[in-house]
């Protein structure tokens, strides 16, 4: 049986495109090419790469990058968006990467992976896999669903302020304290108009639990921010009024 987000992502490549948080590509590629000291030499995976967006802008500007993700309609459409670019787009489950000191660089952006996992357990075998895909030293940079706003915000009331019509809509959420998921009803129309309405849950993350997680995996510096759409920086102090945090890991 397919996992929500493995339905969710189907034949939601241009619509995808389209959605208010994927406006920022540009200049998260700006913040990224300054973290890595634009250093053209180095290697790059780009995990949960849905469409490419990161992968074919990384690679416009002159470094060498695989993009990988589980859906084959999110890649096909990359693969289109790409053109002629030399990228290499490869269909990989997060949580089983056949990569070993590979890279440089672990980009994982806007959800594309980690946090969408059912269990703590599923999550935290896409983080190992990141650490072992990753040469030492190497770096991290990821932007995960941040805990401490859920205990003063309700996710329904943000996605409603920050969604545009024809957006992807998130109705009835109930956030667990227990086990800090937020169970939602998302409703998407798909590239060729079909309405999907998926039962999701995603799990939201406190700072301290992050770090403790990257430190059990052998990374040494951790610096954990706020994340803002199309504007990361690391001037961004974390805040209860950020919906995402910035992660940036070195091993």
């Amino acid at each position: 049986m397919k996992q929500w987000y493995e339905t969710l992502f189907e034949d939601y490549g241009k619509k995808y495109d389209d959605e208010n948080f994927t406006q920022g590509t540009i200049s998260e590629c700006d913040f990224i090419e300054k973290e890595i000291n634009y250093d053209k030499s180095l290697r790059i995976i780009d995990i949960g790469c849905g469409t490419g967006r990161h992968s074919i802008e990384l690679t416009k500007r002159g470094y060498k990058v695989i993009g990988i993700d589980l859906s084959e309609s999110q890649l096909e459409r990359a693969k289109a968006k790409a053109q002629n670019l030399q990228i290499d787009f490869q269909k990989h489950d997060a949580r089983n990467l056949p990569f070993k000191n590979e890279f440089d660089l672990v980009i994982m952006l806007c959800e594309g992976a980690f946090p969408l996992m059912e269990t703590d357990e599923m999550n935290n075998e896409i983080l190992k896999n990141v650490a072992k895909s990753l040469k030492d030293p190497g770096k991290l940079i990821f932007t995960t669903l941040n805990g401490l706003f859920l205990l003063y915000h309700s996710v329904e009331e943000f996605c409603a302020s920050t969604t545009e019509e024809g957006n992807a809509t998130y109705r009835s959420n109930t956030f667990d304290l227990m086990t800090f998921r937020d169970h939602n009803i998302t409703t998407v129309e798909d590239d060729f108009g079909n309405k999907k309405k998926l039962e999701c849950n995603e799990r939201y993350y406190v700072p301290s639990e992050i770090t403790w997680l990257l430190k059990t995996l052998g990374f040494k510096k951790i610096d954990i921010y706020g994340a803002k759409l199309g504007a990361f920086s690391r001037n961004d102090k974390l805040t209860t009024e950020d919906f995402e945090m910035l992660v940036i890991a070195e091993k």
